[in-house]
């Protein structure tokens, strides 16, 4: 039996920084970031849209009523958690009205956590084919402003829909994963921020692909001449290119080429939406697969997942007849292009607003988005 992505979509918010412009108001040449980074812009969450409504506004315009009947399985991966007990998962399910005999929980390891969730999906789907599972992947990043970080912030969602026979790609039973106590990111409870070794956590994302994509070759009796692409986490779009480069070696110059020309279609969305921590590996490989003038059906593609702590996963998917027509490149093009730009005084202004930490009252104003958080009463969160 065949398991796999059935549909996938993202979304972030309306409104962005751009890049060049962050630097001169932080004066850094520019270049440090839209070619030392790979960034030309960031989207900023405003503090209506938490991961919750980026969830749900992902996974609705994908869903139909037949979807929300069959799924019966709810997984939100993300390290932005907003309760230390509920999952998000369940305010997600009952804003997208999905069936209510189904389990809701939430996954947590860095920027691994939506990828066992992918997992988890398929194993439940192999017991129950007639099921689908929804896994979205929700994330905000944030450093603080004017932090060595700063530049490596964004905000946004990833929903995939899980399902037997699915119509853009089959998930191969062929994961490596690799975990190694390290502190190359964490975020303490009692930091609104995380602490991060950034040239260790550089070093150390290398070193676990190495670790997994040796063993992968060695257990699977693969190469590299098997793939057409590969898609990485891209906590900044340059981060994934120095992994393919630690690989390329492997390869003669034409497949190089080619797969340095693959690479740049999957980090097309990811140079205009920044960091989404988990969803940052599964955004670039939608727009892998929305982007690139070469894919087609049957092509193998390699899925590298880091998540800082540190957890590691390899695996690959293949993409199935008619994937094509199953895609929403028009839309996620519209959705990028209609966003708002901030100034760097709007987008500090933004970044300073806080939700009320005692549980008082609080009634935010309507945005444009489709689901989004409207206030905090008697200490819960209110969605509409």
């Amino acid at each position: 039996m065949n398991i796999g992505i059935d549909k996938f979509n993202f979304f972030t918010p309306h409104v962005y920084l751009d890049m060049e412009e962050l630097a001169e108001a932080r004066d850094v040449d520019p270049a440090k970031f839209t070619i030392g980074l790979g960034q030309t812009q960031q989207a900023v969450a405003p503090l209506t849209q938490d991961p919750v409504s980026m969830a749900a506004n992902a996974a609705w315009p994908m869903l139909t009523d037949e979807d929300k009947a069959a799924i019966d399985f709810v997984i939100v991966a993300s390290e932005s958690g907003i309760d230390q007990s509920k999952a998000m998962a369940v305010y997600v399910h009952q804003l997208l009205g999905i069936n209510p005999y189904a389990r809701s929980i939430e996954m947590k390891e860095a920027c691994y956590g939506a990828t066992v969730g992918i997992q988890t999906a398929v194993n439940h789907i192999a017991r129950h084919p007639e099921s689908k599972a929804l896994v979205i992947a929700t994330d905000i990043a944030r450093y603080g402003l004017k932090t060595s970080g700063e530049s490596t912030q964004g905000a946004g969602a990833v929903a995939m829909l899980i399902s037997k026979d699915p119509h853009i790609a089959v998930i191969n039973d062929d994961a490596v994963s690799y975990t190694g106590d390290i502190h190359d990111f964490w975020r303490p409870n009692y930091s609104p921020y995380p602490e991060v070794d950034g040239h260790f956590s550089n070093q150390q994302y290398l070193q676990f692909l190495d670790n997994v994509w040796t063993s992968y070759k060695e257990r699977f009796n693969h190469s590299i001449e098997d793939f057409k692409a590969f898609a990485f986490h891209l906590p900044y779009s340059k981060m994934g290119l120095k992994g393919l480069r630690q690989m390329l070696p492997e390869a003669d110059e034409a497949k190089q080429n080619a797969l340095v020309e693959e690479f740049e279609a999957s980090r097309v969305y990811n140079k205009r939406v920044g960091n989404i921590y988990t969803g940052s590996l599964y955004l670039s490989l939608i727009s892998l697969i929305e982007q690139s003038e070469t894919l087609q059906a049957g092509d193998a593609i390699g899925v590298f997942s880091y998540g800082s702590g540190a957890v590691a996963e390899f695996y690959s998917i293949t993409l199935v007849d008619g994937y094509e027509d199953h895609l929403a490149a028009e839309r996620h093009q519209e959705m990028l292009d209609n966003r708002i730009k901030l100034s760097v005084t709007d987008y500090e202004l933004i970044f300073q607003e806080a939700l009320p930490t005692d549980g008082r009252q609080l009634l935010l104003p309507e945005d444009e988005e489709q689901f989004q958080l409207a206030g905090i009463e008697q200490h819960h969160r209110i969605y509409k």
